[in-house]
């Protein structure tokens, strides 16, 4: 978890394309540590190796949940010029949040996918996040001796909270289906010619929604100028899960509670109308 590292791109990802919005918060590599910039770096992922046979598809795109009057039927542009309409439509989406100045050019979906399909595992790189990494120095505190992530730390991530809370997941879900294939397209260009991106995206959610919810702060110690999670157990979590406790438990909460409303979409779930207002 590096201290400037993108906790919030994470939930602009997850929650906004949802992957939406990662949505973003990123606790990389070894912890957190010198402040850093992720807006400028061009998207170059290694390509994962391809796999000779295809994966039989588990959640295909069409059982997901939409309102058909909010459907679009616009003809979508190539992946390689896509960002000028991606960008208007998430923040359309997003409401008054200020989204389009946490979002990260060029190749916006590549870098959603990109970061959607590191999240499971153990590291995150810099030069694939969204969106912009939170404004000023990770906050610490210290309980009993014991340095934790700090109270005030949460508070970095407001701009990203209100994404969240703002974005309304039944018409998240309408939009993502109907640009599915730019995220399709990106995901076999990062390596994957014969996988499906929803189900990546579906083994993200459920890994994120996995992280545990510690009832105290959790104590932090310094390894080689980077700070880490003393319990061995959380500093072994995925990349998406140390992220998302970084966030505090409060905002943890909320991320959450609109990735389950999402999630249920996503595969064909009908959710109950009381939820669904929960989470719009």
């Amino acid at each position: 978890m590096r201290r400037q590292r993108s906790t919030g791109s994470w939930v602009v990802a997850v929650v906004v394309v949802l992957a939406v919005v990662a949505a973003g918060v990123f606790l990389a590599r070894k912890a957190m540590h010198a402040d850093q910039s992720a807006g400028s770096a061009a998207v170059a992922p290694t390509p994962a190796v391809p796999t000779s046979a295809a994966v039989p598809i588990r959640h295909p795109i069409a059982d997901a949940q939409t309102q058909p009057a909010g459907a679009s039927t616009a003809a979508l542009p190539p992946l390689d010029q896509s960002d000028d309409e991606v960008a208007s439509n998430l923040q359309r989406l997003a409401g008054n949040s200020p989204l389009s100045l946490l979002l990260v050019r060029p190749q916006i979906i590549a870098r959603i996918v990109a970061t959607i399909d590191a999240m499971p595992g153990r590291s995150l790189g810099g030069f694939m996040l969204p969106a912009r990494t939170p404004k000023g120095a990770f906050v610490t505190g210290n309980v009993d001796g014991n340095t934790v992530i700090g109270a005030g730390n949460a508070a970095r991530y407001a701009p990203y909270m209100q994404v969240v809370e703002q974005v309304d997941p039944q018409a998240l879900v309408a939009w993502y289906v109907h640009a599915y294939p730019l995220f399709q397209q990106a995901y076999r260009q990062l390596g994957y010619p014969k996988g499906y991106f929803n189900d990546r995206l579906i083994v993200a959610i459920d890994n994120l929604l996995a992280a545990p919810e510690p009832a105290a702060p959790p104590a932090l110690r310094l390894s080689n100028g980077y700070y880490v999670y003393a319990d061995p157990g959380l500093e072994s979590l995925s990349a998406g899960q140390r992220l998302l406790l970084r966030t505090g438990p409060a905002n943890e909460a909320a991320i959450k509670a609109k990735l389950r409303t999402i999630r249920s979409l996503l595969v064909g779930q009908n959710l109950h109308p009381a939820a669904a207002a929960t989470t719009g």
